[in-house]
């Protein structure tokens, strides 16, 4: 189904950025739907060892902890990049032209400065996790099998950095847009309204349904 928001791309400098920044997102929300996959595997595992032999799989709440900043995280580049996060339209649905893009160039330098500081923070949880000289490089493991948890602190201001890319290339595309009074500027989510939105979704249909016959 199409998306709530359209992505203009163009020969432009920041256009061509954000394809090749989409590439490493789309790794990254790949990630993190195997690792869903992967918890939904260990869940039979463990459910069918226990009820087969009275065995489920060790460290079962473990692994699932491992696997929360693949799930949370490391899709979240990615669904900024399509316009997917809540966000109240209430009153930029109202907006237009250089006064929207002002409005959204805030929001985004908000959310910025919030993930930079994030960013800052997660690596200093991730750096107080790692020890080169103990085992397995680890001061800290899970509770049950040992599991070292610093490679999942790393992922989270791995995460939120690629976010942060994501972010700076929004910031330009809206004040590209909002020097240049530019329609409909490239690389930044541009919200469709209902009936956009539901012709959006027909095309698609009707395309997906011309492939197949």
């Amino acid at each position: 189904m199409a998306g709530s928001a359209a992505i203009l791309e163009d020969g432009s400098l920041v256009s061509r950025l954000d394809r090749q920044l989409l590439r490493l997102e789309r790794i990254f929300a790949l990630m993190s739907g195997l690792a869903v996959f992967g918890l939904m595997l260990l869940a039979v595992v463990s459910v069918g060892g226990r009820n087969a032999a009275n065995a489920p799989l060790p460290g079962y709440v473990d692994w699932i902890e491992q696997a929360m900043p693949l799930i949370a995280v490391m899709g979240i580049a990615y669904v900024q990049r399509e316009g997917g996060h809540i966000r109240m339209d209430i009153v930029i649905s109202r907006l237009r032209g250089r006064a929207l893009w002002l409005f959204e160039l805030l929001s985004v330098l908000l959310i910025l400065a919030l993930m930079l500081a994030l960013v800052w923070g997660s690596w200093s949880h991730f750096t107080r996790s790692i020890d080169f000289n103990a085992p397995l490089w680890s001061r800290d493991s899970s509770i049950d099998i040992g599991l070292p948890v610093w490679p999942a602190k790393l992922l989270v201001p791995v995460a939120f950095s690629v976010l942060c890319l994501r972010l700076v290339l929004q910031v330009w595309g809206y004040g590209r847009a909002l020097l240049l009074g530019l329609p409909a500027p490239a690389a930044v989510p541009l919200v469709m309204d209902a009936a956009a939105q539901a012709a959006a979704e027909a095309e698609q249909l009707s395309s997906s349904n011309g492939n197949g016959a």
